[in-house]
């Protein structure tokens, strides 16, 4: 009769923590030449092909780079295709700001975007939109015009710290060398 062991199982199907067994766990590694981190994002070897390469997060962003989605298309065939995936892919054209989600270009921060918010404008309003937008709501809510509404000059206070988070990402953008 084999001698038993002492174990934490005690011969009960599953007393020790998921993922915690025995036996050695199996890594796929990336298919980058040279590289030792895990290959846990697939990508396709050739359109319409189910073959895939499985690279790490680093190789994986290079390989999308490089990617020609229309490889092997005309030019009109490839505007064509363009414009149909953007007109079905408005989600992801908005989302693109956030990396994950919200309006915008990918040129605006969040407090930007906020501070678009406050002056009731479109994501992409110039700076002279900004400006006007400023002048526009400050009259209608200035203290001097509206005195005693505690909701005016909470509105104008926040109209002003707005315009000061948009002026100073222009200034911001205007000395910026590219």
């Amino acid at each position: 009769m084999a001698r038993s062991s002492r174990s934490m199982d005690w011969g009960f199907p599953r007393w020790r923590a998921y993922g915690a067994e025995r036996e050695a766990v199996k890594v796929r590694l990336c298919d980058r030449e040279g590289c030792d981190k895990p290959g846990d994002r697939p990508a396709p070897k050739s359109p319409n092909s189910p073959e895939r390469w499985y690279f790490c997060e680093e190789h994986a962003g290079e390989y999308n780079r490089n990617w020609n989605y229309f490889e092997g298309l005309t030019a009109e065939e490839a505007a064509k295709c363009e414009a149909d995936e953007r007109r079905t892919a408005n989600g992801y054209a908005e989302s693109k700001h956030n990396a994950w989600a919200g309006p915008g270009d990918g040129t605006r921060s969040r407090d930007e975007m906020r501070a678009l918010d406050v002056l009731e404008l479109e994501p992409d309003a110039s700076f002279e939109d900004v400006r006007t937008a400023w002048r526009r709501l400050a009259k209608s809510n200035h203290p001097d015009i509206r005195p005693g509404d505690a909701e005016a000059a909470k509105r104008f206070h926040a109209i002003q710290a707005a315009y000061e988070v948009l002026r100073t990402a222009e200034e911001r953008r205007q000395w910026r060398p590219d």
